[in-house]
Formats: C-alpha cells, structure tokens, sequence
C-alpha cells in the first residue's frame, strides 16, 4: 500500500510521524520529479517499511510491530569498515571537500538510536506506532566549526569555506556522486521527535556530542 505525503507547508516546516514518503515518486534522477531528493535508497526504505505494516495488516490481528526512523546517525563507531553517514565526518576531518556545501542534518547518536530500538521493543505503548529518531539540526558549516573548536589541531584540515550553492550545482552536472547530494542544497525540513519522547521517555543528547564523540571514534579506529 502506498500513502502520498501532504505536501511541505514551507521549507523551514517540521514533519512528525503522520507523514509518509510518498513512494510513487519517480526516482530517476536524471529527469525532473516530484521529490528529487528522493533517491533509489531513500526509496527503498520507505517501501520496505510500507511492505512491513501493510504485512501486519494482512495478518488481521494484534500488531506488535514498532518503526524508528532515523536522522543522520552520528556518535562512536563499532565497525569501521561500515561507516554509512559517519562518512561525512570522515570527509571533512580528512580535508576532502573544498568547503562546506549549504546541506544540513537532523542529528541523532547511534546511541541513543540504539536506546530507542529497544525501548520500542519493550514498552507496550510503542505496539503499532512509528517514531522519529533525529535531534538538533546542524548545517555541515556548523558541524565544521565544532569540529575544529572542540579538537584543536586534530581538526586542521577540516575546511571553513563555505561552498556557494552554484560551485556544488556545476560540477553535478557531470559528477553523479555530488549530483546526488544537489538536491539537499538550503533544505531544512525538521522532524519531531516529541512523540518519542512523550510516549517512550526518550532524551536524545546534544548533536555536539555525537559529532564530537564520532571524530574522536574515527581517530581511535585510525580511520583519520
């Protein structure tokens, strides 16, 4: 079963749980779509999810099934041969990108995403429902610049210029890699978690702590 979004009041708008990917949404992104953030993994997920309550339906009785939908996941890494959204951390202490591009994250530690899970898991109260994991909302100039304040010298490649939308814009014409990433340019569409929160207790620390605690995780890894 496939549920179309409402459409966004306004770029700086904030989304809970009643909203729903709209998965009907083309995906290619080489032509003009509804939602070109929407990429094929985006998608995926969203799919996978509807499959997972449309199952529980079909089933005709008592649901117990819980969903957690994560922001950007940040914090101590277990494995650093799977580094998923670690990887932007990783960039920039690395000195990698020319500067900071005009994208931002609603940050959640892997932590305390753990946390959730399993209170999801337990709690009576979650049977049924979906819940939002991200917390604070950094721009990736923001993440830089607590990057370098917090680690000194361990920081110094990490780029204080910020990028212009249109130097991101140009070379996503030819690069498929940042042509992915050009549709998040300026966008601040917030979630709440407050439903988290509220029903099951949960408290999210600072993002400065995940990001800060995620570098020191990558230099202990000898990742950077």
């Amino acid at each position: 079963m496939r549920r179309r979004a409402p459409p966004l009041a306004a770029p700086d708008s904030v989304s809970d749980e009643t909203r729903w990917t709209d998965t009907d949404t083309d995906t290619d992104t080489d032509t003009d779509t509804d939602d070109p953030t929407l990429t094929a993994y985006r998608n995926s997920k969203a799919v996978a999810e509807q499959a997972a309550w449309q199952y529980m339906r079909d089933r005709k009785g008592p649901t117990t099934l819980a969903t957690v939908l994560p922001g950007a996941v940040f914090g101590p890494l277990l494995d650093p041969a799977n580094r998923g959204s670690v990887q932007v951390i990783e960039r920039l202490l690395r000195g990698r990108m020319p500067g900071t591009p005009r994208i931002g994250f609603e940050v959640v530690d892997v932590r305390d995403l753990a946390d959730l899970h399993v209170r999801a898991m337990t709690s009576p109260e979650a049977a049924g429902q979906r819940f939002i994991a991200a917390g604070e909302f950094r721009w990736m100039a923001d993440i830089a610049q607590e990057l370098r304040a917090a680690l000194g010298d361990a920081a110094a490649q990490v780029p204080m210029r910020k990028l212009s939308d249109f130097a991101v814009r140009l070379p996503a014409c030819f690069d498929p890699g940042v042509r992915a990433v050009a549709p998040y340019l300026g966008r601040r569409h917030l979630h709440t978690a407050d439903k988290a929160r509220q029903t099951l207790t949960w408290q999210p620390r600072p993002a400065a702590e995940a990001i800060i605690d995620c570098a020191r995780s990558l230099a202990a890894h000898q990742v950077v």
